[in-house]
């Protein structure tokens, strides 16, 4: 289920492109990776094509790979900067899934993912916090403290925060694939229309 993403580390990452032509880095797992769908129906291009209609000349990275926890994700991050072969203007974090599916401590989530907006900050990048929600058979304190963790790291790092990546979809299954889990096309297009919003937002943060 693993999928790698080809990211050519470079000794250094270029300087920021202007903000005529910004680059966007989905970073995150199978969700912004575009998994089970055809490249071209994935988050990242059906974003790229959204914001392009809206006049914002955008290129938008996948640094989505399926399966990976916070953890996994964070060992990652610096070779995949580097690997882009410009500094992004805004990196969307969409992470965590994993980590609940699989009921791993959240502590260990929370750390991991404020370690990665902690080494985004120290870089000058702009971040867009894609939030996550627990499964409620989890039970409710595990509910409580994994859907409380990215508000709370949103307002300690001081970044804004899109509350449920897969809003209006998940539980959907017309716009699920049959995992019930990844949303298919038409969910992808719902989910980029709910984000584009914010997407722009922090652009021009």
């Amino acid at each position: 289920m693993l999928c790698a993403v080809g990211f050519v580390p470079n000794a250094e990452a270029a300087p920021r492109v202007s903000n005529h032509a910004p680059v966007i880095w989905a970073f995150g797992d199978s969700l912004s990776a575009g998994y089970g769908l055809p490249p071209a129906l994935g988050f990242t291009a059906r974003l790229q094509a959204a914001l392009r209609r809206a006049g914002v000349a955008a290129t938008v990275r996948n640094g989505g790979v399926a399966g990976d926890t916070v953890a996994q994700a964070r060992a990652r991050l610096r070779w995949g900067l580097r690997g882009l072969g410009a500094t992004p203007d805004l990196v969307i974090v969409e992470l965590g899934a994993n980590d609940m599916l699989r009921g791993l401590p959240v502590p260990q989530a929370s750390a991991n993912l404020d370690a990665i907006l902690t080494e985004l900050h120290n870089r000058g990048i702009p971040v867009l916090l894609a939030g996550m929600r627990a499964a409620p058979n989890l039970g409710p304190d595990y509910v409580a403290r994994f859907d409380g963790m990215y508000p709370a790291l949103a307002k300690a790092h001081g970044v804004p925060r899109y509350p449920f990546f897969l809003d209006g979809v998940a539980g959907d299954r017309a716009l699920l694939q049959g995992d019930g889990l990844h949303p298919n096309a038409r969910g992808v297009e719902i989910i980029v229309r709910r984000v584009l919003p914010s997407v722009r937002r922090a652009l021009r943060g």
